[in-house]
């Protein structure tokens, strides 16, 4: 059924796909859920709930089956006392320090970035030029295996260097400095980053015997950039990256969400098969009529705001949209909760997530 829908081939009813496991992780650690589902394994749960999985890799123990290689010249050091951690990387350009700490629900946030001034830049820049990342064909098949028949497996590749640079190596404020100020040396960065992704483009096309559908996890929101960034470094790049999967057969789709208004003009054009993420109000800033004007013939991934499977929302409210996210985009959906359960809902509200089920498997 996955694949159908990508593939434009029919199915017996709507495809539900929902992303529940960073709920089951958070609250199996808090403990705070009823002993029968403190007894299920994620795959459990998700068979209970008889919904598909995504991805191979999330919160499933599985590896990612995508490797980053240095060169013997970097050298990286960790350090950590359990609450605090530290990445420390070398280069002639000066050391490159990433900060973390572990939150009260037991997961790491980054408080230091590594890229702040040009001097960062350009360490980064060396390093990347000393970067290579990989498909792991076996911890690939290994994730496969364990997702089974639950969905089609599924992983997605590293950022695109704009994405990258805003998210994972520098904050929104620093990029959008230096892109003011030192434009050459930021896209000097991108190129390297670009470059070190080389030999995972061209080994994702050696492996479309088993790899069919990959996501472009880049999280992309109005709030990280205007509409003249997205035509200079995001287009081309998502043209000769995802553009280059599909000539050999692969389906792709990127995730978009947050408030994505000014990006409406681009989506029916951009070189993906899907759409993942775009959340209509009252979470997001559009409408669903609108989504579905802006998106022509590309498969929607999700489409039902997380903020629905909240009690603040009606169980009416919360019908309504998801029978409308289904008259509007069936059969090209991958119906879903944009983008994730919320962790900050109760285990009753797995009660919305069986209605889906039933109307899905009844439509």
């Amino acid at each position: 059924m996955n694949l159908n829908v990508f593939a434009g081939r029919p199915n017996p009813h709507v495809f539900f796909q929902p992303r529940i496991e960073p709920w089951y992780d958070m609250h199996q650690r808090l403990g705070d859920i009823s002993s029968r589902l403190r007894s299920m394994s994620l795959l459990d749960f998700y068979d209970d709930l008889r919904v598909s999985m995504r991805y191979t890799h999330y919160y499933t123990g599985m590896p990612y089956p995508i490797e980053t290689r240095h060169s013997p010249e970097v050298k990286v050091r960790y350090t950590g006392d359990g609450e605090n951690a530290s990445q420390t990387i070398e280069t002639p350009f000066g050391n490159l320090v990433q900060e973390s700490q572990l939150t009260t629900d037991k997961s790491w946030r980054t408080v230091k970035f590594m890229v702040a001034t040009e001097q960062d830049l350009k360490a980064l820049t060396w390093l990347c030029a000393r970067t290579s990342h990989h498909f792991n064909r076996k911890a690939f098949l290994e994730g496969a295996a364990n997702l089974g028949d639950r969905g089609e497996p599924q992983f997605w590749v590293p950022k695109m260097p704009y994405q990258a640079l805003a998210q994972s190596w520098s904050t929104l404020d620093d990029l959008v400095v230096a892109l003011a100020e030192i434009p050459q040396v930021v896209e000097d960065a991108m190129k390297a980053i670009d470059a070190s992704y080389e030999p995972l483009y061209d080994e994702l096309a050696a492996n479309r015997d088993v790899v069919h559908i990959v996501n472009f996890g880049e999280n992309v929101h109005s709030a990280l950039l205007s509409p003249k960034y997205f035509e200079k470094y995001y287009l081309p790049y998502y043209e000769k990256r995802s553009g280059g999967l599909r000539k050999n057969g692969i389906f792709t789709h990127v995730h978009i969400d947050g408030y994505f208004k000014p990006l409406l003009p681009y989506l029916k054009d951009l070189p993906f098969d899907g759409l993942e993420a775009l959340t209509p109000k009252p979470q997001g800033d559009v409408t669903v009529e609108e989504m579905k004007d802006a998106i022509g013939d590309k498969v929607l991934l999700d489409g039902v705001p997380a903020l629905l499977f909240m009690p603040y929302h009606t169980e009416e409210e919360f019908e309504s949209c998801v029978r409308q996210v289904v008259k509007l985009f069936s059969p090209r959906l991958v119906l879903g909760i944009s983008d994730e359960f919320p962790q900050g809902a109760s285990e009753a509200m797995l009660e919305r997530v069986r209605w889906i089920v039933r109307f899905c498997e009844s439509s």
